[in-house]
């Protein structure tokens, strides 16, 4: 039995059962129902003095989970998607957070108008920018990481105010974004002071 279930209610099932009701082939031997939160807005207050991510047009759940999971581990609690990014609780992305989902801020905005009207400085992961690794980090901002395949819109790649980039020391042609955000998150939370 979980511990900590004073204000879970419990229903216990056996294995054959298990097995009906999970999407997985081999289930983990617990699953959770849980209620999908309604959107909230964006409070623009809860955005400063922290960093927080941006993802453009994120198609891949695996992906999305796994950067909900490293910004969780990170101690980042924002993450903003572009109302394209592929939803937070699509059943693998939910899968993929280990729990992290219910501890993250995930917002689903116009990124062009969002990124306007912030004051936050914007930091996109681009092939052409600062090194990361040279990158003077303020004590707020936004990291902004673009779709798997075409990285950052070009109306949104305007809207940056700091391009960065992770250095090549091999020969592949890019990096996954999910492992981008890791190291960025990485990055940030190296150089807070």
């Amino acid at each position: 039995m979980p511990k900590n279930t004073a204000n879970i209610k419990l229903f216990e099932v056996n294995n054959a059962e298990l097995e009906k009701i999970s999407t997985l082939q081999n289930p983990q031997g617990i699953l959770a129902l849980i209620h999908i939160p309604t959107q909230q807005n964006i409070v623009p207050k809860s955005l400063q003095n922290k960093f927080s991510l941006v993802l453009d047009n994120i198609q891949d759940p695996g992906n999305l989970g796994t950067i909900i999971r490293t910004a969780d581990w990170f101690d980042i609690k924002n993450i903003i998607c572009s109302e394209d990014t592929v939803e937070a609780y699509n059943p693998k992305t939910v899968q993929s957070t280990m729990g992290s989902l219910a501890r993250t801020n995930i917002y689903y905005t116009n990124l062009k108008d969002f990124l306007r009207q912030t004051k936050l400085p914007i930091f996109g992961a681009l092939l052409n920018g600062e090194n990361i690794y040279k990158t003077i980090w303020p004590k707020e901002g936004l990291i902004l990481l673009g779709n798997e395949g075409h990285g950052i819109s070009d109306e949104l790649i305007k809207e940056i105010t700091t391009p960065v980039t992770i250095p090549n020391f091999g020969n592949a042609e890019s990096l996954n974004v999910a492992v981008s955000a890791a190291i960025f998150c990485s990055e940030i939370k190296r150089n807070e002071k």
